[in-house]
């Protein structure tokens, strides 16, 4: 499945780097952690408007998604815990803080040449992370 580029809207992902330990003045642990994420990729991909009866079934029925990304790379490395921007810009990268985002990825569905993703808006008054 080949996506036409006058469908394509560009986007940017962040990839979860797992959980970075914070130090406090004097460089020992405080036994706290914060969710690190790697700078941000920019990507391309069919976005849709909103959700549809016709792409209920790839999820299930229990996924609550807005809207679902096709891409045409099956190597995407796009995942669950991936955060997303896509009606805003992505922000400067700062290592050990949860960027800036208004999407995260709420399933993946693989196939043999493409990638659909479910996400899901955040609320801009919760906690992002």
């Amino acid at each position: 499945m080949k996506g036409l580029k006058r469908n394509k809207k560009t986007f940017y992902y962040y990839l979860y780097d797992g959980k970075v330990p914070v130090f406090d003045d004097d460089g020992n642990r405080t036994g706290e952690y914060v969710l690190g994420y790697h700078e941000p990729v920019e990507c391309k991909g069919n976005i849709s408007a909103g959700n549809g009866d016709a792409q209920i079934e790839l999820f299930g029925t229990g996924v609550t998604y807005n809207k679902v990304i096709v891409l045409d790379d099956a190597k995407c490395p796009i995942t669950e815990t991936t955060l997303l921007c896509i009606d805003i810009p992505p922000q400067e990268y700062v290592p050990n803080e949860v960027p800036n985002h208004d999407y995260i990825v709420k399933a993946v569905a693989r196939s043999l040449n493409s990638v659909a993703i479910a996400i899901s808006q955040v609320n801009p008054d919760e906690d992002k992370g």
